[in-house]
């Protein structure tokens, strides 16, 4: 009973003590990591700005005449930017929350996320075979988008474990996080796409 009161006396402390300073401080993290984290993310950031700029430039060569172009282009555009700035405010979100967390706090959450991993790839599995209901379909959507939200916070930690031992390929990081962004912008353009229609 001891150890729950203190745990949760820990909890409650370190809620109250939140502020911006807190948040710029990145002590735990050596000046090395630091940089390579600059590095993966700077990459990250230019791998999203490429995908987007091709993906903008398959939509206007690749669709048949202009009114179509621009009809898609009006349609899918207010979707588009609200599920990037959706899945930039979680991504940011949940990598500061890895970034600022006690060093390996949150690398063990890899078992359970695989798992859920695993269920999503059965459940998809079963779907195809058996058919699909509609309600599965939103759990696997939104279960899965759980499970990529937690990759985002394994992989950020698991990165600055690896620059630690000394791991400072920024490419490969930086296409890490680049996967989980993908899965969580899919998830969430999917849900706001269902809930539009």
């Amino acid at each position: 009973m001891d150890a729950f009161s203190s745990f949760f006396e820990s909890q409650s402390s370190s809620r109250n003590s939140w502020s911006y300073d807190s948040l710029k401080n990145l002590r735990q993290i050596s000046p090395v990591v630091q940089t390579h984290l600059k590095q993966v993310y700077l990459a990250l950031c230019c791998a999203l700005i490429a995908s987007a700029t091709g993906a903008y430039l398959h939509i206007l060569w690749n669709i048949g005449g202009l009114l179509t172009t621009l009809g898609c282009m009006g349609s899918i555009v207010c979707i588009l930017v609200s599920a990037f700035v959706g899945c930039a405010v979680a991504f940011g979100c949940f990598s500061m929350a890895a970034m600022l967390a006690r060093r390996r706090e949150y690398l063990y959450l890899g078992g359970l996320l695989s798992s859920g991993l695993s269920i999503l790839f059965w459940l998809h599995f079963a779907s195809s075979i058996f058919g699909g209901s509609a309600a599965l379909f939103k759990f696997e959507l939104y279960f899965g988008l759980l499970v990529f939200v937690g990759y985002i916070v394994v992989d950020t930690q698991d990165i600055i474990e690896r620059a630690h031992f000394g791991d400072l390929d920024y490419v490969k990081h930086a296409l890490t996080l680049f996967t989980d962004f993908a899965a969580v912008f899919v998830r969430i353009l999917i849900i706001m796409v269902s809930l539009c229609a």
